[in-house]
């Protein structure tokens, strides 16, 4: 009963039907197939581990390293008190640290081997050496082996526990590839129905075969791709398309896996099923586009493998140096304490405490922020790729002109079609209904309302038969457009609209036109991006006329038509083919691969949950304006990242030196636990310099 009879609404539905929405890829994301229990963090190589095994570490070791710091000499020391003392107090440090070296520290001494193996120095080898240096340190103290004074127990406790904290803060910034997938699998029923010559039977869908027939009830997903063969429904393809309408599939027309019959009960026979689907396709794209995401190492890593190697080398320079000298203990000593503090607290903590307060800032202006390479990426964006309908529009038909014939009010004649429509449930309807309501126009009573199948509605006003349709149900009535309506009607379709004619009995009233609506805010977005000097392109699978027209309005840099939702994947490669980095923004499942494929993907909250998984930021409304938001954010929080890393290496570039004695000739020396406490207090400037982020204004109204 709806308007499967709206002639020309087909040309609106057709690229709303195959919208794409697009792009993510290389976020340097784990590898398909990996769980959260077994993720492994491809930029510090967190030894496969998941975020609650870093929470449950870390609690356990904040709780042992509370009597190791209290029972430490040197600690107590550089305080000014004495330790509790009593039978067995002395082995509290050396035990329970023992226990934090090979339960707090093992997820690092197992990463810096695999990074040491693969000969890839980043932050796991860094902290491994530094433990391992200060966990053999301590022991030949305790021990009293050679009488050196290197008691880090509580430096060892510390910095474990730091770096747990740190890896745990950022392992909750991370998204799991696997999710896209589990997603794209659960969109699937399990069980069909199958037609047989006895009636029908439930099997399991991997038991249908290309040939068989199916009966889909309403409200059931389809089990496989096919063709109607009896029956019509209105199918919710959203799940694949990103589109929220449903769309009329009858006899001869194919359907997708995965998507629903929302009202009727249809037969399909099927054309594909597993493997050859559509469904298994976009998984396929999915996991490769996951799977070729770039390896880049994220900047804190980045920072540790300098580090490592700067560290490495002032400890073998400063143990030749002083053995040169004829003092083998003060070597051991200036090169352990070098060693140890190469690892600041800070570095640890420089870049999850910005990710964590940026992803916690970003989720209050509505950006949830699921990877961290996407929130490093985005500042280095040079085009954003937006989907058309739902992203930059509405994806819903609005009304858009009136042209009436002589002698008609233009007002009168919409009132008159709002009140044709005002039974009907379809989108093209009630968009014509809102619009006359919208202009407080008052709209008539109208009876008798019946539905003409892909022809358009008629009812009975004020005792006239009115009909609503388009250009089919003029060919059908053998009626002719005046001329001054014709001419605004082939503007109309020239730009893609849905046109619709309004006909009392032979005569032609009038006509409106239809357009997929854009948003106010996209018009805001797409300048506010270019004032930043990032380009906009737009993707859709409409008419390049459609297309074209959309773009010319919102003054887009760059618009791809026609755009089969298989190929939206290659569009995103085309562009990076020319050295851009993209950011893509969509919905759809279709966009799922392009999600993935892009330097960042930007799914719209309003979306599919295979998109959401896909992208490495997910923006919980639809407001474009909202990519404005995570660029600045992104600017920000590398800048913070930098600054952070700039006081934790630095600090390092400083104080290695002095612990290796190169000062020492001027009476200048750093002591151990005097480079301990000034490690441990580096990690207080970061803190404070990342909170600093909490200033910016993130909210999509302000940032335009």
């Amino acid at each position: 009963m709806e308007h499967q009879h709206h002639g020309q609404t087909d040309q609106l539905q057709a690229g709303a039907g195959h919208e794409g929405h697009a792009g993510h890829a290389g976020h340097a994301q784990p590898q398909p197939g990996l769980d959260d229990e077994h993720l492994v963090h491809s930029h510090g190589q967190h030894a496969g581990h998941s975020v609650a095994m870093f929470k449950n570490r870390f609690w356990l070791t904040l709780a042992l390293a509370v009597p190791v710091v209290l029972f430490s000499p040197m600690f107590a020391h550089l305080l000014g008190y004495v330790p509790p003392a009593f039978p067995g107090s002395a082995w509290i440090p050396p035990v329970l640290g023992t226990v934090i070296f090979f339960y707090g520290g093992q997820p690092f001494l197992k990463g810096g081997l695999d990074e040491l193996k693969s000969r890839k120095p980043a932050m796991m080898l860094l902290i491994a050496m530094a433990i391992t240096v200060a966990f053999v340190a301590s022991w030949v103290t305790s021990l009293g082996i050679g009488g050196f004074d290197l008691d880090f127990w509580w430096e060892l406790a510390l910095l474990v526990a730091i770096m747990l904290l740190g890896h745990w803060i950022e392992m909750r910034a991370l998204g799991s590839a696997q999710g896209a997938l589990d997603a794209l699998a659960a969109l699937l029923p399990d069980e069909a129905e199958r037609i047989t010559a006895a009636g029908t039977e439930t099997v399991k869908v991997s038991e249908l075969v290309a040939g068989d027939t199916v009966l889909v009830r309403s409200g059931a997903r389809m089990p496989a791709d096919g063709v109607v063969i009896d029956g019509q429904a209105e199918v919710d393809e959203s799940m694949i398309t990103g589109e929220s309408k449903t769309v009329l599939r009858s006899p001869g027309d194919k359907v997708v896996a995965g998507t629903v019959a929302t009202d009727n009960t249809v037969r399909v026979q099927v054309t594909a099923v597993g493997d050859d689907t559509a469904l298994a396709g976009i998984q396929r794209l999915v996991a490769e586009a996951q799977a070729s995401s770039s390896k880049a190492q994220a900047l804190a890593d980045r920072a540790a493998a300098f580090l490592f190697y700067f560290a490495s080398g002032a400890g073998v320079i400063t143990f030749i140096a002083w053995s040169l000298l004829g003092s083998i203990p003060d070597a051991v000593t200036r090169t352990v304490t070098v060693l140890v503090i190469a690892c600041p607290h800070a570095l640890g903590l420089a870049i999850p405490l910005v990710i964590a307060i940026s992803t916690e800032q970003a989720a209050r202006a509505g950006v949830l922020i699921k990877n961290r390479m996407a929130l490093e990426r985005m500042r280095t964006v040079d085009v954003v790729l937006f989907d058309k309908t739902g992203t930059l529009t509405k994806g819903e038909p609005a009304l858009k002109d009136v042209a009436v014939a002589e002698g008609v009010d233009r007002n009168s004649l919409l009132a008159l079609a709002a009140a044709v429509e005002a039974d009907s449930e379809h989108p093209v309807a009630r968009a014509i209904v809102r619009a006359a309501r919208g202009q407080g126009l008052q709209i008539p009573a109208a009876t008798g309302f019946s539905s003409m199948t892909g022809r358009g509605v008629r009812a009975t006003v004020d005792g006239k038969t009115i009909r609503v349709g388009g250009p089919a149900l003029l060919r059908e009535l053998a009626v002719e457009e005046p001329q001054a309506i014709a001419q605004a009607t082939r503007a109309w379709m020239d730009r893609g609209a849905a046109v619709l004619h309004v006909i009392d009995g032979q005569k032609v009233l009038g006509a409106v036109s239809l357009e997929d609506e854009v948003r106010i805010e996209s018009r805001q977005a797409v300048s506010a991006l270019q004032a930043r000097g990032i380009k906009v392109a737009m993707i859709t699978g409409d008419a390049r006329q459609v297309a074209h027209a959309v773009g010319a309005e919102l003054n887009i840099d760059e618009v791809f038509a026609e755009v089969l939702p298989a190929d939206k994947d290659k569009k995103v490669a085309e562009l990076q083919s020319r050295g851009l980095k993209v950011a893509m923004v969509g919905d759809g499942v279709n966009d799922s691969p392009a999600l993935a494929r892009a330097e960042v993907g930007i799914a719209i909250g309003a979306g599919t949950d295979v998109a959401m998984e896909s992208a490495g930021v997910v923006l919980a409304g639809n407001d474009p304006r909202a990519v404005l938001s995570m660029v600045d954010l992104s600017r920000a929080s590398y800048r913070k990242m930098w600054q952070n890393l700039i006081w934790a290496a630095g600090y390092n570039i400083i104080s290695v030196p002095l612990a290796a004695g190169a000062l020492a000739f001027a009476g200048v020396v750093l002591s151990p636990a005097v480079g301990a406490v000034l490690m441990s207090a580096s990690t207080i400037v970061v803190a404070l310099n990342a909170q600093l982020l909490r200033r910016l204004k993130l909210n999509p109204a302000d940032v335009c």
